[in-house]
């Protein structure tokens, strides 16, 4: 029997979306106010889900404390109150969209996790945008 865990985190950070193989014109086009040099900011949210098999021993399919430290350890801690764009190695070279953040937080979440879990990463940008990602 398969069971689902989530946990909601939240962060503060800045960025600017930019493509540095376009000029000016093009990235005003494309991403509009978001495209602003002086950067601005959001307040995400985050929703980690791990799915798997619930231990007949403990109870547990995983321990929340443990989730949370990774949380902490892997999103709040490496991006809270950041400009992504400068303070962050992930997004020196990749566009930190909403979509591109939530496969940065997968990719670093999932080594955490026990073997055979899956996860899934619930970004909101805003209350009214956001974005899902599964690994897939």
């Amino acid at each position: 029997m398969e069971i689902t865990v989530s946990r909601k985190s939240h962060f503060n950070a800045a960025h600017r979306l930019n493509n540095s193989d376009w000029d000016e014109a093009k990235n005003k086009e494309v991403f509009g106010i978001c495209n602003r040099p002086n950067f601005h900011g959001h307040n995400y949210d985050v929703i980690l889900s791990v799915t798997g098999e619930i231990d007949k021993d403990s109870g547990y399919l995983i321990d929340i404390k443990v989730l949370k430290e990774i949380i902490k350890e892997e999103v709040e801690d490496r991006f809270d109150h950041k400009n992504l764009n400068l303070d962050t190695p992930e997004f020196k070279d990749l566009n930190p969209t909403a979509e591109n953040i939530a496969v940065v937080i997968w990719n670093k979440v999932i080594n955490r996790l026990p073997t055979g879990l899956k996860l899934k990463i619930t970004l909101y940008e805003t209350d009214r945008n956001f974005v899902e990602y599964e690994g897939k």
